[in-house]
């Protein structure tokens, strides 16, 4: 048996060649044409010299141009390096040469980022886009696949091949690639449909960015399966209930709690038919029980899931089953299917029920590796295990509670941002002596970024000038939404900045002032 993801698209497509695999701006493209036109792109890539193991880079907001070039990358062998559109030029150009990628294919919404930046990737030999072009060197999108023939390539992928390279930012401040294999997938695949209950005559609406894990492999469950996925390439409240109703969606995958707020603050949500939502997910942070009180009336059918998850465990780690989701509070439920979990202390010892440890995963939907990292791979891969740094609880019932995530992790709206990213690059500002960046409380996205800086002597800065200089060199999302300065920052005897001091007192002014 044909054990790789085009092998299951293949399959999907003789199972269920007439149905609707992709629903996108009220197109609808079945599964035979889906696979015919995967085959197409992945002879095209293959008459371009592509080989097994070569790293393709997709940038794209979320289009069926992605979908199709992702499956096309790993029908053939080869490694798909999906990039985060958000990011700006410097930042995928990190990301592009240390991935070795060699093909890159992007949307024209995205020409001038990469046009900024195309000089200095030096392993980039083909640029696709989608889409018109002025980039004099780059191939269409369409013209490459309507002239390759629609044979299923004849390369041997076998589960042990590596499927992606998905970058997660570490706490080095540099992103690090999480190395998926097709096993690794494939098995993710297996626990979203079992623990989620998914079923073939599922219609899934997925607005999480496919970059992300969660999005991709959302996506890849629904092919597996030979359900519907109704793809919209951004969220927007009143779009996601319109869908709601006009294609009877009834699965919300995995939407962040921020999405699910906003969704409850539109106007006369009455109006809608929303009677065929039978599960409403959630992840990247937990729902408080209001939220879900709130989910639940809105779509009085549904059962809600929380979930747990994370890039190295190709984003499958633990599913809350709707029987308790008001029954166990800040609960992430238990593992998931073909994985194991533990709670050890700071030596490795397992904790006993109530007692914090971290949480510690084991299973074949673990990534292989990080790309070109043995340090970081070694510290996360230890006797077998996942070391996450996320810690938890556990109940005498095996249920996980989540107490604190990675150290100093900042999750906003359902985005990780990691604290020293952004302090590297404030603190090359020469105005500037020292910063922390920490998480303090916000209403809406959950947490925003506070930098804490410290100026150097005789030098004066404002909020708005110190926010400005991030958003140059940063993401968006990333940059600070507050700034306050300090003479100094408390430290430890050996001159470490102690966060957690910034934290509990921010977070208590935060709380008191009802919001960031």
């Amino acid at each position: 048996m044909d054990l790789s993801i085009g092998g299951f698209l293949r399959r999907a497509a003789e199972r269920h060649e007439h149905k609707p695999a992709l629903i996108f701006e009220g197109g609808k493209i079945s599964f035979r044409q889906l696979n015919s036109r995967v085959n197409r792109l992945a002879q095209a890539l293959l008459t371009l010299g592509a080989r097994k193991g070569d790293k393709v880079g997709l940038l794209f907001f979320n289009s069926p141009e992605f979908v199709e070039t992702f499956l096309a990358v790993v029908k053939i062998g080869a490694i798909a390096v999906p990039l985060n559109f958000r990011l700006v030029g410097q930042e995928l150009l990190y990301i592009l040469n240390h991935s070795d990628t060699r093909f890159l294919f992007l949307g024209r919404d995205f020409m001038e980022t990469i046009r900024e930046i195309h000089r200095n990737l030096g392993q980039v030999e083909y640029y696709i886009v989608a889409g018109d072009s002025s980039f004099s060197s780059a191939l269409m999108y369409e013209t490459i696949l309507s002239q390759a023939a629609e044979d299923e390539p004849r390369v041997s992928v076998t589960e042990e091949d590596v499927g992606a390279i998905l970058y997660t930012s570490g706490t080095t401040g540099r992103p690090k690639g999480a190395v998926i294999t097709h096993k690794n997938i494939i098995w993710n695949e297996i626990n979203y449909i079992i623990d989620k209950g998914m079923r073939p005559d599922d219609v899934a609406l997925l607005v999480l960015p496919l970059f992300h894990t969660g999005g991709i492999n959302n996506l890849l469950s629904h092919i597996f399966l030979g359900s519907t996925v109704v793809l919209q390439s951004a969220f927007v409240p009143q779009t996601v209930m319109e869908a709601i109703e006009k294609e009877k969606i009834t699965i919300l995958p995995a939407m962040v709690p921020t999405m699910y707020n906003m969704i409850l603050q539109l106007p006369d949500l009455e109006r809608y038919d929303v009677s065929s939502v039978r599960t409403a997910t959630a992840g990247g942070a937990i729902l408080p029980v209001e939220t879900k009180k709130k989910i639940r009336k809105l779509f009085p059918h549904a059962g809600i899931q929380d979930t747990y998850g994370l890039t190295e465990a190709t984003s499958t780690g633990t599913t809350l089953r709707p029987d308790f989701a008001l029954q166990k509070i800040a609960c992430v439920g238990k593992p998931c299917f073909t994985l194991e979990a533990r709670l050890v202390d700071e030596k490795g010892k397992e904790v006993v029920p109530g007692q914090v440890g971290e949480i510690l995963l084991r299973g074949p939907n673990v990534m292989k590796e990080y790309y070109k990292n043995p340090e970081a791979t070694e510290e996360a891969l230890r006797d077998g295990w996942l070391h996450t740094g996320d810690l938890a609880k556990r109940d005498e019932e095996g249920f996980l509670y989540i107490v604190d995530r990675k150290k100093d992790m900042i999750v906003s709206g359902g985005e990780n941002i990691y604290p020293k990213e952004i302090e590297e690059v404030i603190y090359t500002h020469p105005k500037i002596l020292e910063a922390a960046v920490i998480g303090v409380p916000d209403p809406v996205w959950g947490e925003s970024v506070k930098a804490v800086v410290v100026l150097k002597p005789g030098e004066e800065m404002t909020q708005e000038e110190v926010i400005a200089f991030c958003k140059a060199n940063l993401a968006s999302y990333k940059k600070p939404r507050s700034v306050d300065f300090l003479p100094g920052l408390p430290k430890t005897g050996s001159g470490k900045i102690l966060k957690n001091i910034l934290r509990e007192r921010y977070r208590n002014k935060e709380i008191s002032r009802g919001g960031a």
